[in-house]
């Protein structure tokens, strides 16, 4: 497949004008001016339309509370147990569901979908192509991150069942036990040192905490209001673990710690009502304080919360707000593939990344911009 004469927006290499862009299987290969169309090679003319890499959301719940249905399509929370790291995304996701489609139109390619934040641990996110029939075909990186919730939600849900979390205290001092039991499960598993009568007796929670204390995924937490963020910040500290801040609807308010810590922040969702008390300080104008005092930055449509295809909106009205146009583009595309460690593959229009393309009549911050080209793992899709 050969693109040609389109305005590239490369994100990583600036926007380059009247440029081809080549397809070889699944991959971008070849970016340059009058590329030579080879034989029997699919030409799409791209004059006088934008090119754009395929938008990513970090952190979104498609797939699992299903479009126009209740009860039995809605996956994303196991509200009984505050605490299940066992939990999968990948076995609550029904790719057949038409917010895929609806995102695809939307430019939106890829997405990392898990859990709600009704438990203090909510199990694990998977980042996944959009397109397919099959979630086994689609994911990119299972597993990519232990969801964790602090702030109303944990405690609303388990208060009414007069368990604990009903307070912030309990929150935290649940996550903190539950690290602290998988600190001591993996010293048993290492003082065995291979002996399996020396090995503790397995506990599925406990051994789904041990990528996290490894530091091979981060806690993904959920956090509006400052105290919590900066709980969040504080446990992950104590137990030396990566952390990634979601939602971070007081960040503006805190720009500058955030800054010094070095948290990355997938902000939103920013569009709608205050539904609670700590939405208060919701507002566009968040993305573009924490990029300017130097925090990496994405944004999320919290689907279905926003649906997944108004992406590019939410990136425009933080540009709107006082974001940059280029730093709002990046955070719907390299940062997030960034933060959900798969920028190797996605993110970007550059020579060895995946062909995840979009072509777009206009500049997709514009509400009238339409999609006229979806293209996914190097095949067109719409």
């Amino acid at each position: 497949m050969l693109i040609k004469n389109g305005t590239l927006y490369t994100i990583e290499n600036g926007i380059l004008e009247t440029t081809d862009l080549r397809v070889t299987g699944d991959k971008i290969t070849e970016i340059a001016k009058d590329i030579k169309p080879k034989a029997r090679e699919e030409v799409i003319d791209a004059a006088g339309k934008l090119v754009f890499p395929g938008f990513i959301d970090a952190h979104c719940h498609v797939g699992m509370w299903e479009e126009g249905i209740g009860f039995e399509g809605s996956d994303g929370n196991e509200a009984t147990d505050p605490i299940t790291p066992h939990l999968r995304a990948i076995d609550a996701i029904n790719p057949r569901d038409e917010a895929f489609e609806l995102a695809l139109k939307g430019g939106v390619t890829t997405a990392c979908t898990g859990p709600g934040s009704a438990n203090v641990i909510g199990g694990t996110f998977t980042v996944m192509k959009l397109h397919g029939h099959r979630v086994d075909d689609m994911v990119i990186r299972d597993n990519m991150a232990m969801k964790c919730a602090f702030g109303e939600n944990p405690k609303r849900v388990y208060a009414d069942k007069k368990i604990t979390p009903s307070t912030r205290m309990g929150t935290a001092a649940l996550l903190r036990q539950t690290l602290a039991k998988a600190k001591e499960y993996l010293v048993k598993i290492e003082s065995a040192a291979g002996d399996v009568s020396k090995l503790p007796t397995y506990d599925m929670k406990l051994d789904a905490m041990l990528p996290v204390l490894k530091k091979e995924i981060p806690l993904k937490a959920h956090a509006h209001r400052a105290d919590d963020i900066f709980t969040a910040i504080r446990i992950a500290k104590e137990f030396d673990v990566n952390l990634t801040l979601e939602h971070c609807t007081e960040g503006h308010l805190i720009a500058s710690d955030l800054a010094k810590e070095g948290f990355s922040a997938v902000v939103g969702p920013s569009f709608g009502n205050k539904s609670k008390f700590e939405l208060n300080e919701k507002s566009f104008v968040t993305p573009g304080v924490l990029q300017q005092a130097g925090v990496k930055v994405a944004i999320m449509t919290d689907s279905p919360v926003i649906p997944l295809e108004y992406l590019p909106m939410c990136a425009s009205l933080a540009v709107k707000a006082g974001m940059s146009e280029a730093e709002a583009l990046k955070a719907i595309t390299l940062h997030p593939a960034q933060i959900i460690e798969v920028d190797d593959r996605i993110g970007s229009l550059v020579v060895g990344k995946d062909a995840d393309i979009v072509i777009w009549d206009r500049h997709p911050f514009d509400l009238h911009a339409v999609a006229e080209k979806i293209i996914v793992n190097g095949i067109t899709i719409f």
